[in-house]
């Protein structure tokens, strides 16, 4: 199973929540899977979806899932300690695990080889932390949203792209509505 099957089983999930989604081709591929104003697609910035999604979950009330990717994560480790000691239990944050950088050639990451991004989480302090499958992330986003807690997701899936069109919608129209959807929940 590749990322973009993993959307779309949890795109019924993802509906109506605000979501801050990945760079590149993570982004794409869900524009394409479900565009909704609640979504906010990273065109540019790789490795701050985490950080972003957690200002967002600080600063209003509603669940923010963030669907962030091992490359990116590897790219701002930073984000993991921030996020444990910033504890916001209206966010999740979903990194869509395939061992490799997706958008820039699937060049392989070290999430891939020994390093364990679940591992490097709750060494940061991150207390509710679940590895799954990538046939389990829908069960487990629900649990997450169902819970009431912070939770990070680490599902592990195969390295691989959909081809998908680009988003050709400007970023400032991705943010103002996005900022209309936030208001308007």
């Amino acid at each position: 199973m590749i990322r973009s099957e993993i959307l779309k089983e949890i795109a019924p999930i993802l509906r109506d929540q605000l979501v801050v989604c990945n760079i590149g081709i993570p982004s794409q591929e869900l524009h394409a899977i479900d565009d909704q104003p609640t979504n906010f697609y990273m065109l540019g910035t790789m490795g701050l979806a985490s950080s972003i999604g957690l200002g967002l979950a600080l600063s209003q009330p509603k669940a923010v899932i963030v669907i962030d990717g091992d490359g990116s994560i590897l790219t701002n480790l930073g984000t993991l300690p921030t996020i444990a000691n910033n504890v916001a239990d209206n966010y999740i944050l979903l990194i869509v695990d395939n061992g490799s950088y997706g958008s820039t050639g699937d060049q392989p990451t070290y999430a891939g080889k020994k390093t364990s991004l679940a591992a490097v989480a709750q060494a940061c302090g991150c207390e509710n932390v679940v590895e799954c499958q990538a046939e389990d992330t829908g069960a487990a986003l629900q649990a997450a949203l169902d819970s009431g807690q912070m939770t990070i997701i680490v599902s592990k899936c195969e390295s691989g792209n959909a081809k998908m069109p680009v988003i050709t919608m400007d970023p400032v129209v991705i943010r103002d509505r996005f900022m209309k959807a936030v208001q308007a929940s």
